[in-house]
């Protein structure tokens, strides 16, 4: 799980999610992404679960800057390529309390904190987890459907 900033996330919404970078601290864990591995992004400050990806590449080392933060010097250098999966609309994003309590990596904290799960930059999750998200996307993308 990648969590993100929201301008962030349009950041790589306009790269159409063929590219991610990760936080150039991070680049042990950037490290044990192989292709075929999955990122769910999850939308710092609005707590909502956005989009699911599919990696396509090794981790590779590029400084250009796409991504910002307050740090002027992080370039986010540690990148994948990428294809999207489940990619929702701003107003459909999943929020995550819904979700919490189900989810196996929240259960490390106590419930009242239940937020901490998705402090920092990179996490990996149970693969239930992420079944469980995607589940619930292609729920709310089916609800779409039949709205229209």
């Amino acid at each position: 799980m990648l969590v993100i900033s929201p301008d962030n996330f349009r950041k790589t919404r306009e790269q159409g999610f063929s590219v991610q970078g990760i936080k150039s601290r991070h680049r042990r864990r950037a490290e044990t992404i192989r292709p075929g591995d999955h990122l769910l992004y999850y939308i710092s400050g609005r707590m909502c679960f956005a989009a699911t990806c599919t990696v396509t590449s090794p981790v590779f080392e590029d400084h250009s800057h796409l991504w910002r933060t307050a740090r002027r010097e992080e370039d986010y250098p540690w990148r994948v390529k990428m294809r999207p999966d489940h990619v929702l609309e701003e107003s459909e994003w999943v929020p995550a309390k819904n979700l919490a309590y189900r989810l196996e990596y929240v259960k490390k904290w106590p419930p009242e904190q239940w937020s901490m799960a998705f402090q920092g930059h990179l996490h990996q999750l149970p693969q239930k987890d992420l079944k469980l998200i995607e589940d619930e996307f292609k729920r709310t993308v089916r609800d779409r459907a039949a709205a229209s």
